[in-house]
């Protein structure tokens, strides 16, 4: 059994970044793959980012790449998303998420934490 908690959500004017984290619990954190999805009012979850259980491959949707970092620690079983940049388009409420294999479909990932609200204002 997998938990994870995100935290760091908030408001930041645009150009700002937030630092979100996915504390899990579980004796099988290691082995699973962490993704952050998001989600916007009226629109349909996304994918924002994954990383495998070693850190070695990690994956960015277009719209975040070269403004948001993917980091895990397993040791505090942790994982980080740095965000630079912001932008009033990337307000939603921020998931994370725990699977057994590296995909872009929030269907296959069979634990999530709670959310947490990220608001850039212009």
């Amino acid at each position: 059994q997998v938990h994870v908690v995100e935290s760091g959500g908030g408001l930041v004017q645009a150009g700002g970044s937030l630092r979100l984290s996915c504390e899990g619990s579980g004796r099988t954190w290691s082995d699973h793959v962490i993704a952050w999805f998001r989600q916007a009012p009226g629109k349909e979850r996304e994918f924002v980012s994954f990383i495998n259980w070693s850190g070695g491959n990690i994956q960015y949707s277009d719209d975040v790449k070269g403004r948001f970092n993917l980091s895990r620690d397993n040791a505090k079983q942790t994982v980080r998303l740095q965000m630079n940049s912001l932008k009033p388009e990337d307000t939603a409420v921020y998931y994370c998420a725990a699977g057994p294999t590296l995909t872009f479909n929030p269907q296959l990932y069979d634990y999530w934490g709670q959310g947490t609200q990220v608001t850039v204002s212009s």
